[in-house]
């Protein structure tokens, strides 16, 4: 399968309206996973849970996630990410990030209604959250379907042919 370039990722996490969806483990052990809206900055995905959300307690109590962000046509690109959450702002702090919420905003809903709604939910405190995407501890993996011309015995990794079939190695 083919894997993303660095500006192929870039471009990703660029385009307007792709969710990442988060993953954390409530206090029970049972898997939670949460559309959320993100930006990239400075190799920081940074993305924003309420204060009363179970994913922000979740956080606090074990801050691994698995994040996925990928698109819904060709060439289908993905990116996973599994990594350490750092809180950058606790909920409550959020007059000094506001403007960096409003930019998030704006990548998903027009400017003038991305402005009505942080101005409309500026009294719901948010934390700001970071995952390092360049972390030693941090993995990042790619791949998008191979696009015309290309071979499609590439689109799957070899893990996943069975043995002996006409596109394994065994």
């Amino acid at each position: 399968m083919p894997k993303l370039t660095d500006d192929e990722v870039t471009s990703l996490f660029d385009e307007p309206g792709h969710l990442a969806r988060i993953a954390t483990v409530d206090d029970d052990g049972m898997p939670r996973v949460v559309p959320l809206w993100f930006i990239v900055r400075e190799r920081q995905l940074l993305f924003t849970p309420r204060q009363p959300a179970i994913i922000w307690r979740n956080l606090l109590r074990d801050p691994r996630v698995g994040i996925s962000i990928d698109e819904e046509a060709h060439p289908w690109r993905k990116v996973t990410v599994q990594g350490a959450v750092e809180v950058v702002h606790e909920p409550g702090a959020d007059d000094v990030w506001r403007d960096l919420y409003r930019d998030i905003a704006r990548r998903y809903v027009p400017v003038g209604a991305a402005d009505e709604y942080v101005v409309g939910t500026d009294d719901q405190p948010r934390a700001l959250c970071a995952v390092d995407l360049d972390a030693d501890t941090t993995r990042v993996t790619t791949w998008r379907m191979p696009r015309r011309g290309e071979d499609i015995r590439g689109v799957w990794h070899q893990r996943y042919y069975a043995p002996g079939t006409r596109w394994s190695d065994t």
